[in-house]
């Protein structure tokens, strides 16, 4: 019993950074990088290959379906990871992106393309998550804030180069090379993950059944939640057979997956993560946030370069200040979080500002100057930047580190869902008001259809065509654009002052400054070493019999097999104990010091 005691004892726990954090953390961002160019480089280009390929109508799901692929791998990924590892599932990931960057590449239909791009989506949903959860691996949640500032300011910058440099691939070798772009930049993450994530030894659970009912259930519905908001309205009616059949399969498959996660014993979103108010909380925060931020940002570029008449690197140039502004605000905060352990006004600022932000966005015109229109950009820039990796890093401070990767996931997920919405929702609607603005605005012409947009095709309008047309023509197609996307933000405002209010209730629980891959993470007041490693000692399960949630079968699983018959008494960490550890078969003290000097040993880091 004494050596089952110790080996429960004796999880991984990193008291010190380990010596190549540096090199690991350079190859995470090479990740961020490719995850965050595959959501944004082909944004400038959008106009430019639905010209090409024709098909207007699909447009939006050149966006959709990657956001939807990814959004469904999301729980899965994080799942998946905590059981097997992050490094050989992040590098299935990478493979996977760039299987679907050659298709998109060879994209001869628009079709095609969108297939590539679900393809990109089921790899891409891996690598954001799998890079958040590495770090969580090693930093505590007290320093984690300045790299996950860090990590939010990388996108802010592969935000404004995926524009700049899908249009300069646009107007130069052409937009297929947006595709082949990703190999490269595959290949060098592949080779960075495979030599520098080498992250401590988890410790083996026994063998765990995955959930691949829970993931069908969650992928069906979610698909047929993206397909009500993208097609109703649009190709079919609201109260349309179709509409009200996909309707009735999402609610069926919520139902059917909940249940199941209940039944499952290693689910892929395990429920009991919505016990903890914080993360309860931060989730419906972050989706609602998702449907705001992420139905702005995805037509933007469009709008410039129709409305501005700018070209495709133009329009990614003038989406700069508000990238700018996300950089500096997200490194900002995580470094004050950093220094002084305090978070929960970050979000609640960041609610405000952006809520600004959409209103001040939805109040411009055409005849409006482009410095006006940065500067509103940078202000809802600003507000994107304040809150979203606080958000992740209160979801990774509420749970324990073993199932930190399921939980950043599922955060993630729901974020991601409202992303998906947003995007769905948005295209749909600024879609269905251009058909019709356009119809409205557009002059007739003897001889054309009055459904052709007057006097040209509405779905072979490029910025190039719409440029060139004389001014009878061109100037109700670019009020039609103006007046199509940008009243629908004011709409997203409620979504900003709900999750202002949510987030309200946050409790701002001390940031850990220690981190056990077994038990979780430690209080942020750190103990003396030897009073504390004692008092872990003898507060681990010893008992095959005690009752547990699901988490803590989790921890007792990773502990290994025990045979007492009485279980330990808690004690909080951080507190002596006088108490014996059992009767019948204990853990001297002396022994649990003996392993409590193992556990001051540095991490002992593999692949």
């Amino acid at each position: 019993m004494t050596a089952t005691a110790s080996r429960a004892g004796t999880s991984p726990e990193t008291d010190e950074k380990p010596p190549h954090l540096g090199l690991l953390f350079a190859s995470l961002m090479v990740v961020m990088l490719l995850a965050s160019l595959g959501q944004t480089i082909l944004s400038t280009a959008l106009p430019t290959i639905v010209g090409d390929l024709g098909g207007v109508d699909h447009m939006s799901w050149v966006i959709t379906g990657f956001i939807l692929a990814s959004t469904v791998m999301m729980p899965v990924y994080g799942r998946i990871s905590d059981l097997f590892g992050r490094k050989p599932v992040l590098i299935a990931a990478i493979v996977l992106f760039l299987i679907g960057s050659v298709m998109g590449a060879s994209a001869g239909t628009m079709s095609w393309l969108i297939t590539a791009r679900v393809v990109q989506g089921l790899g891409g949903g891996g690598l954001m998550i799998l890079a958040q959860t590495s770090i969580a691996d090693v930093v505590p949640a007290r320093e984690r804030g300045k790299y996950m500032g860090v990590m939010g300011a990388v996108f802010a910058v592969s935000s404004v180069a995926g524009p700049l440099l899908g249009g300069w691939i646009t107007e130069g070798p052409g937009w297929r090379w947006a595709f082949s772009f990703n190999i490269p930049l595959g290949i060098l993450a592949i080779i960075a993950v495979a030599a520098f994530l080498r992250l401590p030894s988890r410790p083996r659970q026994e063998r765990e059944k995955i959930d691949y009912l829970g993931m069908v259930l969650l992928a069906g519905a979610t698909t047929c939640l993206i397909l009500v908001c993208t097609w109703g309205g649009t190709q079919y009616d609201w109260t349309s057979p179709q509409i009200l059949l996909l309707c009735a399969t999402t609610l069926a498959g919520a139902v059917a997956f909940v249940f199941a996660e209940t039944q499952a014993s290693s689910p892929v979103i395990p429920l009991t993560l919505f016990k903890d108010r914080n993360f309860t909380l931060t989730t419906l925060s972050g989706l609602a946030v998702g449907v705001a931020m992420f139905g702005a940002i995805g037509y933007m570029p469009t709008y410039i370069q129709m409305v501005k008449g700018v070209d495709a690197t133009q329009a990614g140039l003038l989406m700069t200040p508000m990238m700018a502004s996300l950089l500096l605000t997200s490194i900002l905060s995580g470094q004050i979080v950093s220094r002084t352990g305090r978070y929960k006004f970050f979000p609640l600022i960041g609610m405000l500002v952006m809520g600004v932000g959409l209103w001040l966005l939805s109040t411009l015109e055409v005849a409006d100057p482009t410095w006006k229109m940065c500067a509103f950009l940078a202000v809802f820039g600003a507000g994107i930047g304040v809150s979203m990796q606080i958000l992740v890093l209160i979801v990774q401070n509420s749970v324990p580190n073993r199932i930190v990767g399921t939980a950043t996931a599922s955060s993630n997920f729901f974020r991601q869902v409202g992303a998906t919405v947003g995007s769905a929702v948005v295209g749909s609607l600024f879609i269905s008001r251009l058909k019709d603005l356009l119809e409205e605005n557009l002059p007739k012409v003897p001889g054309k259809a009055a459904g052709g947009g007057g006097a040209m095709d509405a779905n072979s309008f490029t910025p190039q065509t719409v440029h060139g047309l004389p001014d009878m023509f061109r100037e109700p197609v670019i009020q039609s654009y103006n007046d199509a996307l940008l009243p629908i933000f004011l709409f997203m405002i409620p979504l900003a002052a709900l999750a202002f209010v949510m987030l309200l209730f946050v409790e701002e629980k001390p940031l850990a400054t220690r981190v056990d891959l077994a038990t979780g993470e430690m209080p942020a007041v750190d103990p003396a070493p030897a009073r504390l490693t004692e008092d872990e000692s003898e507060t681990a399960p010893t008992a095959a019999t005690v009752p547990h949630d699901d988490a803590a079968a989790s921890a007792e699983r990773a502990a290994g097999p025990v045979t007492a018959s009485a279980p330990a008494t808690p004690v909080p960490a951080g507190t002596a104990s006088d108490t014996p550890a059992s009767a019948g078969g204990t853990a001297t003290g002396a022994t649990a010091r003996r392993s409590g000097r193992g556990r001051r040993r540095a991490p002992r880091h593999r692949a």
